[in-house]
């Protein structure tokens, strides 16, 4: 029988605390973070994933991604923090071991069969985290399967690094509120930006050098 998800001995960042409390008192359905890139969204959603394991909110995880080299990063990440994915899921072969806490699978590995993933959802409680959900607008086909595969999920967690807009195809699971120009933006339930990362030392900071010539 699969254990639980062993609790994180991995120390949490300012950010990554306030955004798991704001998440654990709000329980929402649906939540979407913004952070920089190198803040350690993955950390913040895996200790997301081992306390809705560990309480029995949900019963399975699915990340999604949007290449095939992250599913191992993704998986060897959740493996330090007690949670163990498969990332060699394939769409050929909807069972996977019941030693394994859930799947890793990309955003193309879904559009190209999302009633087997549909189903995989509807059979248990799942917790969908969308890794860079941003990539989910990159073709109108990817956004409409993750609709169909996810609709029914208990849960679903999406992180980027950037914000971003909707121009014709809204994605799936993100809510939008129009700028100042009227362009419908994405809204996050907590974003850490660069100028955050950078006062707490947690990335570097970027800099242009001027070697010769003129600018302007």
């Amino acid at each position: 029988m699969r254990a639980d998800a062993a609790p994180s001995t991995q120390a949490l960042r300012g950010w990554q605390r306030k955004a798991l409390v704001k998440y654990l008192t709000a329980k929402p359905r649906d939540y979407l973070a913004v952070a920089t890139p190198g803040a350690g969204k993955t950390t913040f959603a895996l200790r997301i994933a081992a306390e809705l394991l560990n309480d029995r909110t949900v019963d399975a995880i699915t990340v999604v991604v949007p290449t095939e080299h992250l599913k191992i990063q993704w998986a060897e990440s959740a493996a330090r923090n007690g949670i163990a994915l498969d990332p060699r899921f394939s769409n050929s072969d909807s069972q996977t071991s019941a030693e394994y806490h859930g799947v890793v699978v990309t955003y193309a590995q879904v559009a190209s069969h999302p009633t087997r993933h549909r189903v995989r959802t509807e059979n248990r409680k799942t917790l969908v985290i969308f890794d860079e959900i941003h990539h989910g607008g990159d073709a109108k086909s990817w956004g409409d399967a993750m609709r169909e595969a996810f609709d029914d999920a208990t849960r679903r967690l999406s992180l980027t690094g950037t914000p971003f807009r909707s121009d014709d195809s809204p994605i799936p699971f993100v809510n939008y509120e129009p700028d100042e120009a009227g362009f419908q933006r994405s809204q996050a339930d907590h974003v850490y930006g660069y100028s955050d990362a950078l006062a707490d030392g947690v990335v570097r900071p970027v800099v242009f050098l001027a070697y010769s010539g003129e600018a302007r």
